[in-house]
Formats: structure tokens, sequence, C-alpha cells
């Protein structure tokens, strides 16, 4: 359902995956698994800061996943986030640590979109949690704005949900580490104001 946001239509959510892993590089599933922020990584968590700031956010919420590499990217940035669960990642659970061409190898033409993860969350369940944390995040909106800190798959969930798009329309946007997406309104109606800017 559409929020109509009187007093401040320019209210926003940011939506920041964490940097660079080395899993993220390599295309392997990485949920609950703590793999460090690379080099790259970190350079691209400080420089991200330069692009909030840049953003003006009104006296901004920060909510962050409790993953490392999402809270380390939060700390390079020098935001002062608070860990929720909620933000983690997809949980993959077999999956994990494995990427598309060796699940394939299992499951022909497998995505998380659209297959399920044995042992971990199916797609609805993802959408499930994507839809409380933008009803937490959008309840904050008429006050201030609010930074979500988190991962690849489930910042696209969050993109798609707040599009009003089924779950499985989340492989039509890209998320680059340290991308950054902005959600925003449009005469009271959800729209993506800018997305997956690096």
């Amino acid at each position: 359902m559409d929020v109509i946001v009187p007093d401040r239509h320019s209210a926003r959510i940011v939506v920041l995956r964490h940097g660079l892993t080395e899993w993220a590089a390599a295309g392997r599933h990485t949920g609950r698994t703590d793999v460090p922020l690379t080099a790259d990584g970190e350079r691209q968590a400080r420089a991200v800061r330069a692009r909030i700031d840049a953003l003006e956010l009104h006296d901004p919420t920060t909510l962050c996943s409790p993953r490392d590499r999402a809270v380390r990217t939060a700390a390079f940035a020098g935001l002062n986030a608070r860990v929720w669960d909620e933000l983690a990642e997809w949980d993959y659970g077999q999956y994990e640590g494995l990427t598309t061409s060796e699940i394939r190898a299992r499951v022909p033409h497998w995505t998380v979109w659209t297959h399920p993860c044995p042992g971990g969350e199916d797609a609805e369940a993802v959408e499930a949690r994507a839809d409380v944390v933008l009803d937490v995040a959008e309840a904050h909106l008429p006050d201030r704005d609010v930074i979500l800190i988190g991962h690849g798959h489930f910042s696209r969930a969050l993109i798609t949900r707040w599009a009003g798009l089924p779950i499985v329309e989340g492989r039509r946007f890209a998320m680059s580490p340290c991308g950054i997406t902005v959600l925003g309104y449009e005469r009271g109606v959800r729209q993506v104001a800018s997305h997956n800017m690096s």
C-alpha cells in the first residue's frame, strides 16, 4: 500500500550494499558466512561516505545487517549504524559458498529468485522479511530519512518490494559492492528514485 508523506515529499530510504569481498568477487553465494572486506572493499566503503553526504539526508536512522562485511562497511564509511538481524543476507542453506554455475551443475536453470535453497530461505520468506524491513523503515520517514546497509540479494529484494513487484523481479535489479539505491516517493507513490549508484 502506498503511503503519502504529506510534510516530507523528499523522504528517502537509502539502500547501501557492503563493500567488495573475495567471495563476492568470485560470485560465491555469501549468506551467513562472515567474509572480510578486501582492500578494495575497504576503499569503497571509505569513499561511499562522500556519496551519502551528497544526498543531504535529514537526520537519518542507520540500520545495518549483523554480518561483519556490512558492519565494517558502516564503520569505514563513518556511519553510526544499529545492527538489525532482519537486514541479513538471504540464507542460502546448502548452497552457501557455491557459485551459480556450481549449483546449476546440480539443478539446471537454478536462480535464487525461482528455486529453493535447501536448508535455507525460499523467495517467499525473503519477500516477507523485506516487507517487514520496509514497513519499519517507512514508519520513520515522516521524521527522518533511513539508511539500510546490507547485501546484494537482500538489497535487491528491498528495491523490488518497494516498487510493488513480486520478489522474482529482483532478478532485474543489479546491486554492486557499495552501490547505493535511493527509494522515495513521487506524489505519494513509492518510486525507485535512483539505482545502483557507485
